[in-house]
């Protein structure tokens, strides 16, 4: 007998089902056309909270309340939303989260790529019925976006700003007509109540592609920031981290806030040039150092400590990752990151087996 299959990564709408039947279920606020839930409750179901039948909604998003609130009304109305921010900011998570709760699916992506064309915005054809019998709507292959305007339901298209400028651009008619247009087969497609686009971009990353003026005047632009306070960070990291040991279901020893709280210190240093106390000067690697790295240094050091370590996240369980993390270029960045282990790490008491685990890598 076949051994039943786990999904690796659930799509949000698969995870948090009950969370969204129970939004559903005690939702009585007016519902936009085409939208599972009411504006107020998508708010909750991405900032968390509890409803009136007790049912707690776990946060999505740790952040202003008002950002998501902008973005929600946004989407109520025609225009499309545009998340933009450095990497590792949640535009993403936030992104599929809100699709997962106003459309009840949050598979209709366009992942922009440098190498993308047209068809991937538009449509394509299956060229055996094209060949067999010509341009027709049985030979035509729908994009995620034709088939959002179908069905009236939200589409995501990531890294916006790595989509080539010219084919960027074929988004203009989309979004102004709320029509796409079907050339071949003398006819066009019109979105009906519901659909909407949400958008990614961030321009820290190689390989971006300016927005045309005509196309970024289209959309409603939030932008997404990094976490306000020390705090807010290590609330976020932790989180995402448990997150992540019970989906992929890692046997791991409770996460200890003290190393958590030295890495968000350190990748926080790092990006402002500064200590947290204001009195050192540092200067800034090249890697982005973001949230999303750091809860990705801390799921490796984790993984190191549960197979090959004592079972508890210690200083050398984190020291490989926390390197390679900051490490991107050899040649800039591994003399400011020996710099700043001196200058900072060492000179802090109790981060001694840090510095030492760091400082053996190099």
């Amino acid at each position: 007998m076949a051994k039943a299959q786990t999904i690796l990564r659930p799509h949000a709408e698969k995870a948090y089902a009950k969370e969204l039947k129970a939004l559903k279920k005690n939702d009585k606020q007016p519902k936009p056309a085409g939208w599972q839930l009411s504006p107020q409750a998508v708010v909750t179901y991405l900032l968390g909270g509890t409803l009136e039948d007790g049912t707690e909604i776990e946060p999505k998003y740790f952040g202003q309340r008002r950002l998501i609130e902008v973005a929600v009304a946004t989407l109520v109305t025609d225009r499309a939303l545009l998340l933009v921010g450095i990497p590792g900011t949640a535009k993403t998570w936030v992104s599929e989260h809100l699709a997962a709760a106003i459309s009840g699916d949050s598979t209709l992506l366009v992942q922009g790529t440098a190498g993308m064309n047209e068809e991937a915005l538009r449509y394509g054809w299956n060229y055996a019925r094209l060949l067999a019998k010509g341009p027709s709507k049985e030979a035509m292959v729908p994009s995620p976006i034709m088939k959002g305007m179908t069905n009236g339901q939200l589409v995501r298209i990531e890294e916006l700003t790595r989509i080539p400028s010219d084919v960027q651009d074929a988004l203009i008619t989309i979004l102004s007509e709320k029509s796409l247009p079907v050339p071949e087969l003398n006819t066009e497609v019109q979105a009906v109540r519901g659909f909407n686009l949400i958008a990614t971009a961030n321009d820290r990353d190689k390989g971006v592609n300016e927005l045309s003026s005509a196309l970024r005047r289209r959309f409603n632009t939030v932008v997404m920031p990094l976490p306000a306070s020390l705090e807010e960070e290590v609330k976020i990291v932790e989180t995402r981290v448990l997150q992540t040991q019970n989906q992929l279901e890692v046997p791991a020893a409770k996460l200890p806030s003290e190393e958590v709280r030295r890495l968000v210190t350190i990748f926080r240093e790092l990006r402002s040039g500064k200590t947290e106390d204001g009195r050192v000067k540092i200067k800034s690697p090249s890697s982005t150092l973001s949230t999303a790295e750091a809860i990705s240094v801390i799921n490796n050091g984790q993984a190191l400590a549960t197979h090959f370590g004592n079972g508890n996240l210690q200083a050398e369980d984190l020291a490989a990752s926390l390197t390679g993390a900051i490490i991107k270029d050899n040649k800039q960045d591994a003399p400011l990151w020996e710099e700043y282990l001196e200058t900072v790490v060492r000179q802090r008491k109790d981060w001694k087996d840090l510095y030492e685990a760091c400082r053996s890598l190099l």
